[in-house]
């Protein structure tokens, strides 16, 4: 069993949830506003501010939001697993990351938080797809992309304990292209190309 904090409460966290307790794992979400807080009774509910107990902690926010909460837990996730899902689009346009286009939003992660082990993952899923398990008839496979191997192999078998995927993606390096894939399957469904229980999936 692992201890699992999840930061945010919306559709993702919910998803991501019901994975990691799917999996025996204990589980704490905190929400951003004490009225979004979580409400099953298997989970940890709190707010953003709130102790972390999680041995892994997820971010489940809008890139916009990952500032603030990195601040209020500064020094607090030393040593943690932290797993990144934000894809950093510029929400004014729809048409551009916001991050240089030799790094990422996991660089900016592991830059502000060095001591603790950075994953990016799930930013290439949507909250439908972790929930059922499948897109299409393929399952729902999670991309991680990290350097510590001990990490991602925790994370990834939190995934699967919960009935998904996982597949190492590679160093930490590989998170651009993720947020790139991550954004391009956005746009595709903002553009009602596909719906938002559709998405990439990974054949083998």
């Amino acid at each position: 069993m692992t201890n699992v904090t999840i930061i945010g409460a919306g559709n993702m966290g919910s998803a991501i949830a019901g994975i990691a307790l799917a999996g025996g794992n204990s589980v704490q979400v905190l929400a951003r506003e004490a009225d979004k807080a979580e409400v099953n009774p298997q989970v940890t509910a709190g707010v953003v501010g709130d102790a972390l107990t999680g041995d892994v902690v997820i971010f489940a926010l809008p890139y916009p939001a990952v500032a603030e909460v990195l601040d209020a837990y500064a020094g607090q996730l030393d040593g943690k697993i932290i797993v990144d899902l934000t894809n950093p689009l510029d929400f004014s346009t729809f048409d551009d990351l916001v991050v240089p286009a030799d790094s990422s939003a996991a660089a900016e992660f592991a830059a502000q938080v060095p001591t603790a082990r950075v994953l990016k993952a799930l930013n290439t899923n949507f909250a439908a797809t972790l929930a059922t398990g499948s897109i299409g008839d393929a399952p729902t496979t999670v991309l991680i992309a990290g350097d510590d191997a001990d990490a991602k192999a925790t994370f990834a078998s939190i995934i699967e304990g919960g009935g998904l995927s996982a597949v190492d993606a590679g160093s930490l390096k590989r998170a651009r292209e993720l947020e790139s894939l991550g954004f391009l399957q956005l746009t595709l469904a903002a553009g009602e190309k596909i719906s938002w229980t559709a998405g990439f999936a990974l054949v083998r």
